[in-house]
């Protein structure tokens, strides 16, 4: 059975960092690409950043140079470190795997930047 489970979600003040932590089982990790993505109310759920089996990474415009993606193959464990984090950052974040005719979700965990 896969699972994705995300921690590390919060309430935090524009400005202010958070740490996202995503650990997986159920699967072969180091052949997935894995993602973060986030979903605020009302909006559709877009793309924050992935890293892939080859450790490429990629970013969203609204996200570059604020957010960094890494993961740690040996914990089967993917990570987002987000920095001078704003109100507009505030979203459900979702953990996903990626690969060839196989996609996992996690439940998500809510950041909340707000003052």
């Amino acid at each position: 059975q896969v699972q994705l489970v995300e921690s590390g979600g919060g309430l935090v003040q524009p400005g202010g960092s958070l740490r996202l932590s995503c650990a997986a089982s159920g699967i072969i990790f180091e052949i997935y690409d894995m993602g973060w993505y986030r979903q605020a109310p009302g909006e559709q759920r877009e793309l924050v950043a992935v890293i892939t089996s080859g450790l490429t990474t990629n970013y969203a415009d609204s996200v570059k140079g604020r957010f960094t993606i890494s993961r740690d193959n040996a914990k089967n464990t993917v990570s987002l470190q987000l920095n001078s984090l704003k109100p507009e950052d505030t979203a459900v974040y979702y953990c996903n795997a990626n690969r060839v005719r196989r996609n996992y979700w996690g439940p998500g965990t809510q950041v909340t930047v707000s003052s």
